[in-house]
């Protein structure tokens, strides 16, 4: 078996590890867990590094359990957060659970029949039937208000400024952590809780509540990897439009991987190294050419396919370059139909945007584009002159004519027009 914790290290991918964890997973085919709330019916970049510890716990040879907090979230964890989280009800919470593993299926093997195939479990199972009384006689008898009071999480929020406060609810929140890792120690034998580093207090409690509960002989373990941030510091995957999310409808494939080929040379040589399977010659390979010319932005570029294709298909990776090809570099009218609205609207969302109503469709082009208030062209004669010379495109497609007819036909998925003026100069006119 590979080493786990050897390829966590070379990785980026470790912060913290339990005294005996890396021995432990040396001498067995170990069952591990990573926890994550459906609060949203799709994963973004941030969760990635959690999921990409189980895909590598898997293929070391262990066994990947993937919680999806259906009760937990119900609740909100105050680890990193200065406002209670709203809570969601019990459909909501179904329909985003099977989005996620719908997703993280495409990183870890949940069909296989090799003993360490993955397995999804939700919290909400083992914890809708058990009342107050029983948790505060089972659970929190064994883990002291002193103890609780001492995790950071718990701390920052009592005494931060922008805090409101902590809720009782909130509070409890390690004990319900703590109890999942117990409950799933003795259902399904696991020993090893993952995740980020911000989670170190509420796993330890766990552990805690394992040994008071069964003895101290008893075997159980945390590891987490670190809170991935941008070189300068900043929180890693948020862009001023929000999140990048894992799916299509929230971020196109190729706003997807324009992310991954615009992030800098510094974040590209560690992102690599975390976010795809690429093993330690080849991306030492990759950073030593990158080097040697770095305006050729190999690594982006690597960074980018890997994981486009590992998130969504080789399709939508090949739709995704072709995509940026149209806005800078050769691409055909077939090229800009193929788009899909999503990633035409991706495209050219900075580029100036124009309306134009259906029944003024059929004129001349020199007058559909020359109009008060559109600055595509100074003037009616400037547009003859570049047309003339070459340098008007609709659709990608050399304007011949300035006086040819401008018709439904020409609309792109039945509603937009592209005008080019020169090389680099677009314009989005959308036909209501």
């Amino acid at each position: 078996m590979k080493n786990f914790v050897e390829e966590l290290k070379w990785r980026g991918m470790l912060a913290q590890i339990m005294p005996g964890t890396e021995e432990f997973l040396q001498k067995n085919m170990v069952s591990a867990y990573l926890g994550t709330d459906p609060t949203a019916d799709s994963l973004h970049i941030g969760h990635l590094c959690g999921i990409m510890m189980l895909r590598h716990l898997q293929r070391c040879g262990h066994k990947p359990f993937l919680l999806v907090g259906g009760a937990t979230g119900m609740i909100g964890d105050p680890s990193g957060k200065s406002q209670e989280r709203n809570l969601l009800d019990s459909a909501t919470l179904y329909h985003n659970q099977e989005a996620i593993k719908k997703q993280v299926a495409k990183f870890l093997d949940f069909d296989g029949t090799e003993p360490n195939k993955a397995e999804l479990v939700n919290n909400y199972d083992w914890m809708k039937d058990f009342t107050f009384l029983d948790f505060a006689r089972e659970v929190g008898k064994h883990i002291t208000v002193n103890y609780m009071m001492a995790k950071d999480s718990v701390k920052m929020r009592l005494n931060g400024e922008a805090s409101d406060g902590l809720s009782f609810t909130e509070f409890t929140y390690q004990l319900l952590q703590g109890y999942d890792f117990l409950y799933q120690y003795q259902k399904y034998g696991v020993r090893l809780q993952l995740g980020g580093n911000d989670q170190w207090g509420n796993m330890t409690t766990g552990t805690e509540l394992i040994r008071r509960t069964l003895g101290a002989e008893a075997e159980a373990y945390c590891l987490t990897c670190p809170l991935i941030t941008k070189a300068d510091g900043k929180k890693f995957g948020k862009t001023e439009s929000g999140n990048i999310w894992l799916a299509r409808n929230r971020t196109t494939p190729y706003a997807f991987y324009q992310f991954w080929l615009n992030v800098s040379d510094d974040d590209a040589e560690r992102y690599i190294k975390i976010f795809t399977d690429l093993d330690k010659t080849t991306i030492d390979a990759l950073v030593e050419e990158h080097r040697q010319d770095p305006g050729r932005r190999t690594l982006q570029k690597r960074l980018a396919e890997e994981i486009t294709t590992m998130v969504h298909s080789k399709e939508d990776l090949d739709m995704a370059i072709a995509a940026s090809n149209i806005l800078f570099g050769k691409a055909t009218k077939d090229s800009l139909a193929r788009l899909d609205e999503a990633t035409l609207n991706d495209v050219f969302k900075d580029v100036p945007h124009y309306e134009l109503a259906k029944e003024d469709l059929g004129g001349q082009a020199v007058d559909l584009f020359c109009r008060d208030g559109w600055d595509i062209f100074p003037s009616k004669s400037e547009m003859r002159k570049l047309v003339k010379g070459g340098g008007v495109s609709l659709n990608k497609e050399k304007l011949a004519a300035f006086d040819r007819p401008v018709t439904v036909d020409d609309l792109i998925d039945g509603k937009y027009l592209l005008v080019q003026r020169g090389k680099k100069n677009y314009y989005l006119i959308t036909v209501k």
